[in-house]
């Protein structure tokens, strides 16, 4: 009779969305997953990104030695008048870290993928503030729960049974029948079926709807003929139970951030949270979809200042989003060369910056299932946060949470690639003066 060699895992943090739940059960038989008891399809994408047997480092897509790649990619980074970093949310705390201080070293431009998501929404809660708090606190306390342009049921498969609509918590002890659940988008989604009202918005009319909510909170209905984005009678309703509800909270997506008017329309929604607090305890809180881009956002923030779309070609940071973030850079054909910690990102760029990406230098650090849509110059296999290393990841209610390891680690980790670029890139800066 063969005796077992299966290992269990407890309490396993996954990183493959911004909920970054912490309850998965994963059993191993020595490199190999058994089990992964909890996983949504989201978790068993990120755990197959594990999966896979190529070379370490790569050059001009050959196999080639881990040095030598190395010394390549400091090469190109150095020789370059304006490099780029970009990426990092699916690293964390120790490779965004290293990321930054590669970053610095070569007066580079770094950017997180938020500039492409909720770019908007920092830049409105820069401006405005936010009423913020954490998942548990929703959990605990919110009977009256509003999706504004965002598809949890596909982005965040089990938000809404670990934190949002299902659990039942202190205040709220009935789980799901003491709460109000709304979807609000342009057209019905996945989520609808979790809604107790869905509220369909015209198109690009955001921003109308929120001000008519606003306007009908303080009592001060809209003119006759005044556009509202939505059907009076049910903003009115949803004004009402807004200010009745006892705790509330709004969870809003890229469906209003990806507008012309994106900004606008999370500055408006913050308004209206803090308009709403005159009256009750009310929440708004971001939908953040990759995994730990809130770290991202974070560990760039306490280490130059600013959360994303960073210069710091003149030594010092300086902070434009736009001016400064990697879409924009590429398509005005700005960066001679870019290194991406994770190119998972590069399918939210225009065609142009992917035109632009072809054409310089590429540097990639991407785990072993990963293809980068544009072949790289430079290629490092990584290991897995949370599966081959520990670490630590952000839930999208800016919480730290530790990332445990539960299989071997077959590659270096971002941190050791950029630490070792780092260091290439200083011997050979020492070398030339």
């Amino acid at each position: 009779m063969t005796e077992s060699t299966e290992t269990q895992f407890e309490n396993v943090v996954c990183a493959g969305c911004g909920c970054v739940c912490d309850d998965l059960r994963i059993t191993v038989d020595g490199s190999r997953i058994v089990r992964a008891e909890g996983a949504c399809y989201l978790s068993e994408a990120w755990l197959a990104s594990a999966v896979g047997s190529r070379s370490s480092a790569e050059i001009g897509g050959q196999p080639a030695e881990w040095e030598a790649a190395v010394r390549r990619a400091a090469e190109l980074l150095t020789e370059a008048r304006s490099p780029l970093i970009y990426g990092l949310s699916r690293s964390s705390t120790a490779g965004q870290r290293a990321a930054v201080r590669l970053a610095d070293e070569l007066r580079a431009t770094i950017d997180t993928t938020a500039s492409t998501c909720h770019g908007p929404s920092i830049m409105a809660i820069q401006e405005n503030g936010e009423s913020t708090c954490s998942l548990g606190e929703i959990k605990n306390r919110a009977d009256l729960v509003i999706f504004w342009g965002a598809d949890p049921a596909e982005s965040h498969p089990r938000h809404g049974e670990r934190y949002s609509v299902d659990p039942p918590g202190m205040f709220v002890p009935r789980g799901r029948a003491d709460r109000t659940v709304y979807v609000i988008d342009s057209q019905p989604n996945t989520s609808r079926d979790w809604a107790d009202k869905f509220v369909a918005i015209e198109p690009g009319q955001d921003l109308e709807a929120i001000w008519t909510l606003r306007c009908l909170i303080r009592g001060l209905p809209p003119e006759p003929g005044a556009a509202t984005g939505a059907s009076l009678s049910e903003l009115d309703e949803l004004a009402q139970r807004m200010k009745s509800c006892r705790c509330g909270v709004i969870f809003f997506g890229l469906g209003l951030t990806r507008q012309g008017t994106g900004h606008r329309n999370v500055e408006a929604l913050l308004r209206l949270v803090t308009d709403l607090n005159a009256y009750t305890r009310f929440y708004a809180k971001r939908m953040r979809v990759p995994g730990d881009v809130t770290g991202a956002d974070s560990v760039l923030c306490w280490q130059t200042g600013y959360p994303f779309s960073v210069s710091l070609s003149r030594g010092y940071p300086r902070y434009n989003p736009g001016e400064y973030s990697a879409n924009e850079m590429l398509e005005r054909a700005e960066a001679d060369v870019c290194l991406l910690v994770g190119s998972e990102g590069v399918r939210d760029f225009s065609a142009a910056a992917r035109r632009h990406l072809e054409q310089i230098p590429l540097i990639t650090l991407d785990y072993p299932a990963i293809e980068c849509p544009v072949p790289p110059t430079v290629r490092f296999t990584t290991s897995v946060y949370g599966i081959h290393l520990r670490g630590t990841a952000y839930r999208m209610d800016e919480i730290p949470l530790p990332l445990q390891g539960f299989l071997p680690a077959p590659y270096p980790g971002d941190h050791d690639v950029l630490d070792a670029i780092h260091n290439a890139v200083r011997r050979l800066s020492d070398a030339r003066e």
